[in-house]
């Protein structure tokens, strides 16, 4: 169930120390376990099962029961949630990068040529055709190569590489480490400034970049022919930042499904903290951004 995101905030005081986790619904916690933590390194920290009316209150699926693990890649979590019952709906095969129920993180990695081959390796499902170099002409996104990959249920996941001028300093301290950790996660809106108006206004995100891209590399990366895109970043204090896609080319991107559950696949989760506290532990409320991607509201 979600509620009304000014409530939450009038509730909670408006005040976030950072995003603590993203997580997201699979349907074979196992597997997905094994695919993240034997392909792109991540590190298993806990597992738990739970069920009752709590849980039913908090995702509005009446009679769930889910298995939930928490994964580790450098500093950043993923939280993985299987519904035991009831399971949800798969998500769309013709699914497209431009469609708005569309989310994804963005692993760093140490070197883009031994990652690709890594995942070439693992024989991972493309969603872009092969790692892409932005281009010079684009100065806030020059020289960054990216490439877009599906787990196994098909979430979309993004390699990415940055030069020595561009990203976090702590992602140039990686050691011989390939997979280093989470960048951010990206989301697609329909309107830049309506999403700001949640996440910087009621959020209190602060804007730390802004491009707009286009050219046949991003066409590639995204696999939308024609794709030109304002890419909007935000950071909180501590955690990955959010990163707004919003595609003023091309039109007919699709829609969040407004009867869409937390059990559907198509589901990710944005966890914000309000203050710092172990594991992010404390009574939490999701609510829905203007576009329907779902945000967890975690008190201490």
């Amino acid at each position: 169930m979600t509620v009304p995101v000014l409530l939450v905030l009038a509730a909670c005081g408006a005040e976030f120390a950072g995003v603590e986790s993203i997580g997201m619904t699979v349907s074979d916690l196992d597997r997905s376990i094994e695919f993240f933590t034997k392909v792109l390194d991540f590190e298993r920290v806990s597992e738990s099962e739970e069920a009752g009316e709590a849980l039913e209150r908090a995702t509005g699926v009446f009679g769930s029961r889910v298995r939930r693990a928490r994964l580790r890649l450098g500093g950043e979590f993923l939280d993985l949630t299987e519904f035991l019952a009831p399971t949800g709906r798969p998500a769309p095969h013709d699914q497209r990068s431009n469609d708005r129920w569309f989310q994804h993180i963005a692993i760093v990695v140490g070197d883009m040529d031994r990652a690709y081959r890594r995942l070439r390796a693992h024989r991972v499902r493309h969603a872009s055709p092969g790692p892409q170099s932005l281009p010079a002409w684009n100065k806030n996104a020059a020289g960054i190569q990216a490439f877009y990959f599906r787990d196994p249920d098909g979430h979309a996941l993004e390699i990415l590489s940055f030069p020595p001028d561009k990203g976090s300093a702590k992602w140039r301290s990686g050691g011989d480490r390939l997979f280093l950790g989470i960048d951010h996660t990206a989301i697609v809106i329909s309107d830049t400034e309506a999403s700001l108006k949640f996440y910087r206004d009621k959020l209190g995100m602060r804007v730390a970049g802004e491009s707009e891209n286009y050219g046949i590399e991003q066409e590639r990366l995204n696999n939308v022919f024609g794709a030109r895109l304002r890419i909007t970043s935000l950071r909180l204090e501590t955690g990955p930042g959010v990163e707004f896609l919003e595609y003023l080319a091309p039109a007919g991107g699709r829609p969040y499904p407004p009867d869409a559950l937390p059990n559907d696949l198509i589901h990710w989760q944005t966890r914000i903290v309000r203050a710092k506290s172990p594991n992010g532990a404390g009574k939490s409320t999701l609510v829905r951004d203007p576009d329907g991607h779902a945000i967890e509201i975690v008190e201490p």
